[in-house]
Protein backbone atom coordinates (compact mmCIF):
# COMPACT_ATOMS: atom_id res chain seq x y z
CA UNK A 1 0.00 0.00 0.00
CA UNK A 2 1.10 3.24 -0.96
CA UNK A 3 2.83 4.94 2.18
CA UNK A 4 0.57 8.28 2.33
CA UNK A 5 -2.68 6.11 1.94
CA UNK A 6 -1.53 3.91 5.24
CA UNK A 7 -0.93 7.40 6.79
CA UNK A 8 -4.11 8.81 6.15
CA UNK A 9 -5.85 5.16 7.61
CA UNK A 10 -3.68 5.63 10.41
CA UNK A 11 -5.03 9.52 11.04
CA UNK A 12 -8.34 8.55 10.06
CA UNK A 13 -8.40 5.90 12.69
CA UNK A 14 -6.78 8.01 15.35
CA UNK A 15 -7.95 11.71 15.26
CA UNK A 16 -11.55 11.71 15.38
CA UNK A 17 -11.71 10.76 18.97
CA UNK A 18 -9.95 14.28 19.74
CA UNK A 19 -12.60 16.05 18.19
CA UNK A 20 -14.94 16.91 20.93
CA UNK A 21 -12.39 16.83 23.99
CA UNK A 22 -9.95 19.19 22.10
CA UNK A 23 -12.84 21.78 20.99
CA UNK A 24 -14.17 22.37 24.21
CA UNK A 25 -11.71 21.38 27.08
CA UNK A 26 -8.95 23.91 25.21
CA UNK A 27 -10.76 27.09 25.33
CA UNK A 28 -10.12 26.60 29.29
CA UNK A 29 -7.27 29.35 29.66
CA UNK A 30 -4.41 27.77 31.03
CA UNK A 31 -3.25 29.14 34.52
CA UNK A 32 -1.04 31.72 34.78
CA UNK A 33 2.53 30.12 35.65
CA UNK A 34 5.75 31.46 37.25
CA UNK A 35 9.29 31.77 36.14
CA UNK A 36 12.33 30.18 37.65
CA UNK A 37 13.59 33.28 40.07
CA UNK A 38 16.61 35.45 38.32
CA UNK A 39 18.80 34.52 41.40
CA UNK A 40 18.88 30.95 39.71
CA UNK A 41 19.46 31.42 36.33
CA UNK A 42 22.95 32.18 35.00
CA UNK A 43 24.31 35.07 33.03
CA UNK A 44 23.45 36.47 30.01
CA UNK A 45 24.47 35.10 26.56
CA UNK A 46 27.31 36.23 24.70
CA UNK A 47 27.50 37.16 21.57
CA UNK A 48 29.89 35.06 20.19
CA UNK A 49 28.58 31.79 22.05
CA UNK A 50 27.98 29.04 18.91
CA UNK A 51 24.83 28.24 18.35
CA UNK A 52 25.46 24.13 17.45
CA UNK A 53 26.52 23.01 21.48
CA UNK A 54 26.18 26.37 23.44
CA UNK A 55 27.47 27.03 26.86
CA UNK A 56 25.47 26.96 29.98
CA UNK A 57 26.19 31.18 30.04
CA UNK A 58 23.91 31.22 27.06
CA UNK A 59 21.05 31.17 29.10
CA UNK A 60 19.49 34.60 29.29
CA UNK A 61 19.02 35.34 33.39
CA UNK A 62 16.31 37.78 33.10
CA UNK A 63 12.23 36.97 32.83
CA UNK A 64 11.70 39.48 29.59
CA UNK A 65 8.89 41.60 28.77
CA UNK A 66 7.00 40.01 25.63
CA UNK A 67 5.65 41.48 22.45
CA UNK A 68 3.02 40.20 20.28
CA UNK A 69 2.16 40.08 16.68
CA UNK A 70 0.34 38.13 13.69
CA UNK A 71 2.22 37.08 10.55
CA UNK A 72 -0.01 36.69 7.42
CA UNK A 73 1.90 33.64 6.22
CA UNK A 74 0.08 31.42 3.45
CA UNK A 75 1.75 28.06 2.22
CA UNK A 76 0.29 28.05 -1.86
CA UNK A 77 -2.89 29.31 -2.33
CA UNK A 78 -5.23 26.86 -0.37
CA UNK A 79 -3.29 26.99 3.24
CA UNK A 80 -3.35 30.07 4.78
CA UNK A 81 -1.51 30.11 7.93
CA UNK A 82 -2.02 33.02 10.08
CA UNK A 83 0.76 32.94 12.74
CA UNK A 84 0.73 34.32 16.11
CA UNK A 85 4.06 35.30 17.54
CA UNK A 86 5.05 35.90 21.16
CA UNK A 87 8.63 37.56 21.37
CA UNK A 88 10.76 38.73 24.29
CA UNK A 89 11.79 41.93 23.84
CA UNK A 90 14.92 42.17 22.95
CA UNK A 91 18.00 42.54 20.60
CA UNK A 92 17.89 38.80 20.45
CA UNK A 93 18.58 36.35 18.38
CA UNK A 94 16.67 33.97 20.56
CA UNK A 95 15.79 30.23 19.84
CA UNK A 96 12.30 29.93 17.96
CA UNK A 97 9.82 27.27 19.26
CA UNK A 98 7.23 26.44 16.48
CA UNK A 99 4.10 25.59 18.40
CA UNK A 100 1.34 23.55 17.04
CA UNK A 101 -2.61 23.59 18.45
CA UNK A 102 -4.69 20.83 18.80
CA UNK A 103 -7.99 20.02 16.80
CA UNK A 104 -10.58 22.42 16.86
CA UNK A 105 -7.74 25.13 19.16
CA UNK A 106 -6.69 28.18 18.57
CA UNK A 107 -2.88 29.67 19.33
CA UNK A 108 -4.42 32.03 21.76
CA UNK A 109 -6.53 29.15 23.34
CA UNK A 110 -2.09 28.67 24.93
CA UNK A 111 -1.96 31.91 25.30
CA UNK A 112 -0.40 31.43 29.61
CA UNK A 113 2.25 28.28 28.50
CA UNK A 114 3.54 30.33 25.34
CA UNK A 115 4.01 33.61 26.95
CA UNK A 116 5.91 32.21 29.83
CA UNK A 117 8.23 30.44 27.29
CA UNK A 118 9.00 34.13 25.60
CA UNK A 119 9.54 35.72 28.90
CA UNK A 120 11.81 32.94 29.44
CA UNK A 121 13.85 34.07 26.29
CA UNK A 122 12.15 32.35 23.19
CA UNK A 123 10.69 33.45 20.29
CA UNK A 124 7.01 31.39 19.91
CA UNK A 125 5.39 30.79 16.69
CA UNK A 126 2.03 28.86 16.63
CA UNK A 127 0.39 28.78 13.04
CA UNK A 128 -3.46 28.51 13.18
CA UNK A 129 -4.07 25.06 10.43
CA UNK A 130 -6.29 25.83 7.85
CA UNK A 131 -8.62 22.91 8.50
CA UNK A 132 -7.91 21.70 12.49
CA UNK A 133 -8.11 25.18 13.81
CA UNK A 134 -11.62 26.43 15.46
CA UNK A 135 -14.04 28.85 13.01
CA UNK A 136 -12.29 27.54 9.98
CA UNK A 137 -14.96 26.60 7.08
CA UNK A 138 -13.91 23.58 6.11
CA UNK A 139 -12.92 21.63 9.24
CA UNK A 140 -11.11 18.08 8.32
CA UNK A 141 -9.39 16.16 10.82
CA UNK A 142 -7.37 14.27 8.10
CA UNK A 143 -5.08 17.54 7.08
CA UNK A 144 -3.69 16.69 10.07
CA UNK A 145 -0.95 14.94 8.11
CA UNK A 146 -0.43 17.80 5.54
CA UNK A 147 0.44 20.21 8.91
CA UNK A 148 4.08 18.87 9.65
CA UNK A 149 4.87 20.30 6.24
CA UNK A 150 2.81 23.77 6.82
CA UNK A 151 4.93 23.72 9.89
CA UNK A 152 8.09 23.55 8.55
CA UNK A 153 7.12 26.14 6.10
CA UNK A 154 5.88 28.53 8.75
CA UNK A 155 9.65 27.84 10.43
CA UNK A 156 11.10 29.19 7.14
CA UNK A 157 8.98 31.98 6.25
CA UNK A 158 9.31 33.18 10.42
CA UNK A 159 13.43 33.27 10.42
CA UNK A 160 12.87 35.46 6.97
CA UNK A 161 9.94 37.49 8.55
CA UNK A 162 11.65 38.40 12.32
CA UNK A 163 15.79 38.18 10.73
CA UNK A 164 18.22 38.74 13.14
CA UNK A 165 15.87 38.36 16.47
CA UNK A 166 15.98 34.55 15.79
CA UNK A 167 18.53 32.20 16.34
CA UNK A 168 18.84 29.70 13.38
CA UNK A 169 20.84 26.95 14.86
CA UNK A 170 18.15 26.59 18.00
CA UNK A 171 15.30 25.66 16.90
CA UNK A 172 12.67 23.78 18.35
CA UNK A 173 8.82 21.93 17.95
CA UNK A 174 6.04 21.87 20.59
CA UNK A 175 2.38 20.69 20.00
CA UNK A 176 -0.53 19.46 21.98
CA UNK A 177 -3.29 16.57 21.22
CA UNK A 178 -3.21 16.60 17.42
CA UNK A 179 -0.17 19.72 17.78
CA UNK A 180 1.52 17.08 19.54
CA UNK A 181 0.65 14.50 16.24
CA UNK A 182 2.03 17.45 13.83
CA UNK A 183 5.26 17.58 16.34
CA UNK A 184 5.82 13.74 16.04
CA UNK A 185 5.61 14.48 12.16
CA UNK A 186 8.17 16.74 12.40
CA UNK A 187 10.84 14.42 13.72
CA UNK A 188 9.52 11.60 11.50
CA UNK A 189 9.43 10.53 8.02
CA UNK A 190 10.23 14.16 5.72
CA UNK A 191 11.98 15.36 8.76
CA UNK A 192 12.70 18.88 9.76
CA UNK A 193 16.42 18.46 10.03
CA UNK A 194 16.78 22.12 11.62
CA UNK A 195 14.78 20.75 14.60
CA UNK A 196 17.16 20.73 18.06
CA UNK A 197 14.44 19.51 20.70
CA UNK A 198 10.70 18.76 20.71
CA UNK A 199 7.70 18.65 23.40
CA UNK A 200 4.78 17.14 22.86
CA UNK A 201 1.65 17.85 25.06
CA UNK A 202 -0.87 14.36 25.10
CA UNK A 203 -0.13 13.20 21.86
CA UNK A 204 0.72 9.80 20.20
CA UNK A 205 2.27 8.54 17.67
CA UNK A 206 0.47 7.78 14.76
CA UNK A 207 2.86 8.43 10.88
CA UNK A 208 4.75 6.25 10.11
CA UNK A 209 9.05 5.83 10.63
CA UNK A 210 8.62 7.84 13.92
CA UNK A 211 11.76 9.70 14.79
CA UNK A 212 13.73 9.78 12.16
CA UNK A 213 17.19 11.33 11.17
CA UNK A 214 19.72 13.50 13.82
CA UNK A 215 18.72 12.77 17.47
CA UNK A 216 17.06 15.39 19.58
CA UNK A 217 15.90 15.87 23.10
CA UNK A 218 12.39 15.37 23.83
CA UNK A 219 9.74 15.81 26.58
CA UNK A 220 6.32 14.24 26.69
CA UNK A 221 3.93 15.56 29.09
CA UNK A 222 0.38 13.44 29.34
CA UNK A 223 -2.33 13.40 32.22
CA UNK A 224 -3.00 10.36 33.56
CA UNK A 225 -6.28 10.46 33.68
CA UNK A 226 -6.27 11.93 29.91
CA UNK A 227 -10.19 10.55 28.47
CA UNK A 228 -9.29 11.99 25.11
CA UNK A 229 -5.59 10.48 24.24
CA UNK A 230 -4.85 7.31 26.28
CA UNK A 231 -1.84 7.70 28.97
CA UNK A 232 -0.89 4.26 27.25
CA UNK A 233 -0.86 5.97 23.35
CA UNK A 234 1.75 8.31 24.90
CA UNK A 235 4.12 6.73 26.77
CA UNK A 236 4.32 4.30 23.78
CA UNK A 237 5.22 7.05 21.62
CA UNK A 238 7.87 7.90 24.31
CA UNK A 239 8.59 4.48 24.16
CA UNK A 240 9.69 4.53 20.91
CA UNK A 241 12.25 7.64 20.74
CA UNK A 242 15.48 6.40 20.96
CA UNK A 243 16.86 9.82 21.61
CA UNK A 244 17.81 11.32 24.95
CA UNK A 245 14.13 12.13 26.43
CA UNK A 246 11.99 12.54 29.93
CA UNK A 247 8.46 11.89 30.44
CA UNK A 248 6.15 14.30 32.84
CA UNK A 249 3.45 12.40 34.06
CA UNK A 250 0.43 14.53 35.59
CA UNK A 251 -1.25 12.59 38.46
CA UNK A 252 -4.44 14.22 38.22
CA UNK A 253 -4.57 15.77 34.61
CA UNK A 254 -6.62 15.18 31.81
CA UNK A 255 -6.55 16.12 28.53
CA UNK A 256 -5.47 19.89 29.24
CA UNK A 257 -3.86 20.40 32.49
CA UNK A 258 -4.85 23.22 35.28
CA UNK A 259 -4.55 24.68 37.91
CA UNK A 260 -1.51 24.35 40.23
CA UNK A 261 -0.48 21.79 37.59
CA UNK A 262 -0.58 23.61 35.00
CA UNK A 263 2.21 25.71 36.45
CA UNK A 264 4.37 22.55 37.16
CA UNK A 265 4.09 22.12 33.23
CA UNK A 266 4.64 25.33 32.19
CA UNK A 267 7.79 25.71 34.44
CA UNK A 268 8.83 22.17 33.22
CA UNK A 269 8.75 22.51 29.88
CA UNK A 270 11.02 26.27 30.23
CA UNK A 271 13.52 24.18 31.94
CA UNK A 272 14.10 21.66 29.19
CA UNK A 273 13.49 24.35 26.60
CA UNK A 274 16.43 26.07 28.23
CA UNK A 275 18.57 22.97 28.56
CA UNK A 276 18.06 21.74 25.23
CA UNK A 277 18.18 25.13 23.49
CA UNK A 278 20.50 26.81 24.82
CA UNK A 279 22.69 24.49 26.89
CA UNK A 280 21.55 25.59 30.27
CA UNK A 281 23.47 23.11 32.66
CA UNK A 282 21.41 24.99 35.71
CA UNK A 283 18.24 24.52 34.13
CA UNK A 284 18.94 20.89 33.47
CA UNK A 285 19.54 20.34 37.52
CA UNK A 286 16.34 22.08 38.37
CA UNK A 287 14.36 19.60 36.33
CA UNK A 288 13.24 16.48 38.38
CA UNK A 289 12.58 18.85 41.32
CA UNK A 290 10.66 21.87 39.31
CA UNK A 291 8.95 18.51 37.56
CA UNK A 292 7.78 17.13 41.03
CA UNK A 293 7.38 20.59 43.05
CA UNK A 294 3.78 19.66 45.11
CA UNK A 295 3.56 16.05 44.11
CA UNK A 296 1.29 16.64 41.24
CA UNK A 297 3.41 14.76 38.73
CA UNK A 298 6.27 12.39 38.50
CA UNK A 299 9.35 12.59 35.89
CA UNK A 300 11.03 10.36 34.30
CA UNK A 301 14.55 11.38 32.93
CA UNK A 302 16.48 9.49 30.10
CA UNK A 303 18.32 13.42 29.25
CA UNK A 304 22.05 11.49 29.77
Amino acid sequence: MHRRTVALALVAAAVPALLTACSTEQKQAPASTSLPSAASMPAAPSPSAPTTKVAPSAAPRQAFEVTTRTLALRRGADRPLPTSVWAPRGDGPFPLILFSHGLGGRPSDYRAILAAWARAGFVVAAPAYPHTSGGVAEFNVLDVINQPADASYVITQVIGELGGLVDRGRIGAAGHSAGGITTIGLFSGNRDERLRAGVVLAGRQVLPAPFAGPEAPMLFVHGRKDPTVAYADGRAAFDAVRWPKAFLSVTGGGHVVTGRAAEVVTTTTADFLRWSLYGDDAARARLANDATRGKLATFQDRLG
